[in-house]
């Protein structure tokens, strides 16, 4: 097509990010009943959905022919009572994602460069691409951020530097000392997003950086519903952040990005403490059990912080198990586009269905 001569170059040698494959689209492919399938690849909530927040979802359907506040103004409110901020320090978006897409509209391009560490959420890499911005990648220690090797990468045209904390697809954790450090030397014109999805359903004690916000450092802090509260299918995250940052987010901000149904059911779900304690306890139960699993059968993994585990099954069989494993009615995740090929990232689903996992991964693993 003639009209493909105008296709951004960057944008063009782009790989699409490839999600957990959905259980409708396996199901065709290997001839399954859908209802016997377990989707544990992408680290949504076994539980489901808050139940507070599936009933204000069932109470704004009938206001859906309505526009939503594009403001958001009761959600961020809400937000900004919890944190202890104003409300102009908070942006809402469909989910984090889009908040990143918003820092990346407001602070990089050409001739700028980010910082984010190997094996972190692809999507920086993505973005980064995307705007035309320069990728400093720094290598792991181990599977997680190196913080001390981020804060000396920094170039002279960094703008933005990515912590994902509990990292994905690794599930590693920085703690407060490194990040007390890393923040007592990164230089006052660096803009550094604490991306921390998986935070209300951390399995350990998360580094504590809201006061960064409060001393007005440059920092933003980004924010799920997806994981802890079960409303990944509805797209909805905040970013948290001093006042003059968070009002330039809002400027390339679409109106009217979040649904009401969005919005109302994420008011609800701040107030299901109880839904959240259930879910830290199911995925706590669930880290014990296939860590166990992973030492009985003699395979490295990675220690996880998160709703998920990253399992070492053998050089370049991470694309191999994952499909022997899908013909078996079992969906998890390939790492290979992380620069982890040997592994598998596994979510924590519901008790039967992680037992399940290890009864087709026993089968398997051997001949994959």
């Amino acid at each position: 097509m003639k009209a493909m001569k105008w296709l951004n170059p960057d944008v063009a040698s782009l790989t699409p990010y490839e999600p957990g494959r959905p259980i409708e689209d396996v199901a065709r492919e290997f001839g399954l009943d859908p209802a016997q399938i377990s989707k544990l690849a992408s680290n949504e909530n076994p539980l489901g959905v808050s139940p507070k927040a599936k009933r204000a979802m069932r109470q704004a359907l009938s206001g859906s022919y309505l526009y939503p506040d594009g403001g958001a103004f009761y959600l961020r409110e809400k937000l900004a009572q919890r944190f202890a901020v104003k409300r102009e320090q908070i942006v809402v978006g469909q989910g984090s994602n889009e908040i990143i897409e918003l820092i990346a509209h407001a602070f990089m391009g050409p001739g700028k460069s980010i910082v984010a560490s190997a094996h972190a959420f692809i999507v920086y890499k993505l973005i980064a691409k995307t705007f035309s911005t320069r990728l400093i990648e720094v290598p792991a220690k181990g599977l997680g951020h190196d913080l001390t090797a981020m804060r000396r990468a920094i170039d002279k045209d960094t703008s933005v530097v990515f912590v994902c904390n509990p990292n994905n697809p690794t599930g590693t954790m920085v703690r407060q000392r490194q990040v007390s450090q890393f923040m007592a030397a990164i230089p006052d014109d660096v803009l550094v997003v604490f991306d921390e999805a998986y935070a209300e359903i951390a399995l350990g004690r998360m580094p504590d950086t809201l006061p960064y916000v409060h001393e007005g450092r440059n920092v933003i802090l980004l924010r799920t519903f997806s994981k802890a509260y079960g409303l990944a299918g509805l797209r909805i995250g905040y970013g948290i952040g001093p006042q003059p940052i968070m009002e330039a987010l809002q400027k390339p901000r679409q109106p009217f990005n979040v649904s009401r149904i969005a919005q109302e059911a994420a008011l609800a779900a701040l107030d299901d403490d109880a839904f959240v304690q259930r879910s830290r306890r199911l995925f706590r139960k669930a880290k014990r059990y296939l860590e166990n699993v992973c030492k009985e059968m003699g395979l490295e993994y990675e220690p996880t912080f998160a709703n998920f585990i990253l399992i070492k099954v053998g050089k370049g069989k991470g694309a191999a198990v994952t499909q022997a494993l899908m013909k078996r009615g079992v969906i998890v995740r390939p790492v290979a586009g992380y620069g982890l090929p040997d592994h598998i990232r596994v979510s924590f689903g519901t008790m039967p269905e992680n037992e399940r996992f290890v009864q087709a991964f026993k089968e398997v693993l051997p001949t994959a």
